[in-house]
């Protein structure tokens, strides 16, 4: 495993990371707390050392998983979550500073820690980010010594360029990956200018980047990528980065193709790792082998500049008119 420093924090975490918005299941199933032992275990053993989750995953569950094994263990893991997501309506009014306070007091007792490494908003509405009464409450939780350092996960790159104006915004965490290149026309280079930390989500566009799905797939009922498609719960660029589904296997199945008998999956994880700005990548398991499959990513060859620079024109030619201008 390789390191990369997370921005200004100065703690370095793997490349690969672990995202668990699915840990212990696949969406829409029910949450299994021994699949999610495995999967956590798994990667901590492998030198994953990053995990990242949010309150609202499984209602809790997923923190007090990750909670309890980063107890467990001797390693030294780093923990990072999300709030915001719970206010409902999930609007700019919803947002304020006693509201938020209790969410991260919360997610305390759920990872029975002392203090969380990393907290992060959780693509709150764009209007908060222009309020500095908001960013100013988690300075005030941090010289409490209830969080370490402050993080945002945003939607949209404007969202991203204008949190890192506040100077206690450590990390953003937002969608990069083969169908969505837009980061990397500014964002990162600003991130980077400022040492934050980028943490790349929806590696595999929900599953499309495998290369594995067919047009007539079918997903659980409480499965984003059976019910969110058009943005009907939350951003739809969340589900498959915003591509509509047979566009997506479409273009999946093509670029497999060109690849092969590389895995389209382990080509999209080495990409976003090829943009040094990028500190880690956090793919989802809802399985310990997902897990392992994952970090193979890291045994292949890095992409050559042919390889880059194709999946930069297959972008711009056949992505780009669906996606570039919403996010």
């Amino acid at each position: 495993m390789q390191y990369r420093r997370l921005g200004k924090t100065g703690i370095d975490i793997s490349e690969i990371s672990l995202g668990t918005w699915q840990v212990g299941g696949t969406w829409g199933s029910q949450f299994d707390p021994k699949g999610a032992e495995d999967i956590l275990n798994t990667a901590i053993d492998n030198g994953i050392n990053f995990i990242d989750t949010a309150d609202v995953y499984e209602s809790g569950l997923s923190e007090k998983a990750v909670g309890k094994i980063i107890r467990s263990r001797k390693e030294n893991i780093y923990i990072a979550t999300k709030c915001g997501r719970q206010i409902n309506p999930h609007t700019n009014e919803g947002y304020t500073p006693k509201v938020l306070r209790k969410y991260v007091e919360d997610s305390l007792v759920n990872t029975g820690l002392d203090r969380l490494d990393l907290i992060q908003l959780h693509c709150p509405p764009t209007e908060v980010y222009y309020r500095p009464e908001i960013f100013g409450e988690f300075e005030k939780l941090k010289q409490e010594g209830k969080i370490a350092h402050l993080g945002v996960s945003v939607e949209k790159v404007e969202e991203g360029i204008k949190a890192i104006e506040y100077d206690n915004v450590c990390s953003v965490q937002i969608i990069f990956n083969i169908f969505r290149q837009r980061p990397n026309e500014l964002f990162l280079q600003r991130a980077q200018e400022k040492d934050v930390g980028v943490i790349a989500r929806v590696p595999l566009a929900s599953g499309l980047l495998t290369g594995q799905y067919t047009i007539d797939k079918t997903f659980e009922k409480g499965d984003h990528r059976f019910f969110n498609r058009n943005g009907e719960a939350f951003d739809k660029g969340e589900t498959f980065s915003g591509i509509p589904y047979s566009e997506g296997v479409k273009m999946s199945k093509s670029l497999k193709s060109h690849f092969e008998p590389i895995a389209l999956h382990h080509i999209a994880l080495q990409w976003i790792l090829h943009h040094g700005e990028i500190t880690t990548v956090i793919p989802g398991a809802s399985k310990k082998e997902q897990v392992l499959d994952n970090l193979k990513a890291l045994a292949m060859k890095h992409l050559h500049q042919d390889q880059i620079d194709f999946l930069q024109h297959y972008y711009i030619t056949h992505i780009k008119p669906l996606v570039h201008h919403l996010w």
